[in-house]
């Protein structure tokens, strides 16, 4: 895990200011199971950024021999991502940042984000997974991905699970994902 500010990028307040909270914002598994305390939980939405299942995952849903596919957000102008943010107290952030460092581990660095939730506006540190990474898949069709997903499992449980448990996650939320909800659609017909 690297953070943004190591590549030259400004400082995240959110991080260098332990005695303020912290808003996390997830788009994968941190969805539906953070693993951390927080204070609160949003339904929220970042702009720029398309969710893709173009991330390997070679310590929590697959191995290395085998990597399963998680997403990671990429780059798209008009684009909008929902997910979860995430609101941890001062006191648990230290804690829940080494938890964070140590989970995403595998190729995802820290950014942070404008998310909206709601009539309000937070600044939030996200994990992404850039393409300079060893465990970057990159695109492949819908149904290459799918067949990806349904054999690939780790140390974390099965990369089906995964992949159907964000897409019911997403519903439940009313958010809209193109790419999950066919990817989901592939996986539940068999």
């Amino acid at each position: 895990m690297v953070d943004t500010a190591a590549r030259g990028a400004p400082a995240d307040p959110s991080v260098d200011e332990p005695h303020r909270s912290l808003w996390v914002f997830g788009y994968g598994s941190l969805v539906w199971s953070p693993a951390f305390a927080y204070q609160e939980k949003h339904a929220g939405v970042i702009r720029g950024y398309s969710r893709r299942f173009w991330q390997g995952s070679t310590d929590h849903r697959g191995v290395p021999s085998a990597p399963g596919r998680v997403v990671t957000l990429v780059a798209r102008h008009s684009a909008l991502c929902w997910g979860t943010a995430y609101r941890v107290a001062s006191d648990d952030r230290a804690t829940v940042l080494a938890n964070l460092d140590h989970r995403e581990r595998g190729g995802f660095v820290r950014d942070r984000v404008a998310v909206r939730l709601g009539d309000q506006q937070v600044e939030a540190l996200v994990y992404i997974a850039t393409e300079s990474n060893p465990n970057y898949l990159g695109p492949a069709s819908d149904a290459e991905i799918a067949d990806q997903i349904r054999t690939a499992h780790g140390p974390s449980g099965s990369n089906l699970e995964y992949a159907l448990r964000l897409a019911t996650s997403l519903r439940e939320m009313g958010a809209d994902d193109d790419h999950v909800f066919a990817i989901a659609a592939l996986l539940e017909a068999g």
